[in-house]
């Protein structure tokens, strides 16, 4: 009896830590594609609006592929690059449009796995 709750406990254990392994956040999924004429119909953004946020997002996608590629400090640059990509986006932005633009990039992440402390 003692070997089947043993064997019952390690099963269990076993079982908790492959699906906890399975959902730590990585930056390996970002592909790096950012649809712009989507975005800016969303935002209803301007065209000096729009030109401005075309270059924010290639800053980002260059900023996340070096957090991606990164073996060293990977969560710094993966922190850096969203946070400079969002305190670039509320300088371009207005507030209604800014907010828009934040729900739209947690969502992004989320579901990309891609979790920023």
């Amino acid at each position: 009896m003692k070997r089947f709750g043993l064997t019952l406990v390690v099963a269990v254990c076993l079982s908790a830590s492959t699906f906890a392994a399975g959902n730590q956040p990585t930056t390996a999924s970002w592909e790096g594609n950012i649809n712009v004429s989507k975005l800016s119909k969303y935002l209803k953004l301007s065209a000096n609006q729009q030109k401005e946020v075309t270059n924010i997002c290639e800053y980002f996608n260059e900023q996340m592929s070096r957090a991606t590629n990164s073996k060293k400090n990977q969560e710094k640059l993966l922190r850096n690059a969203v946070y400079g990509n969002l305190k670039l986006m509320k300088r371009t932005l207005d507030e209604k449009q800014y907010s828009d633009y934040a729900k739209v990039l947690n969502v992004t992440l989320q579901n990309k796995g891609i979790e920023v402390k």
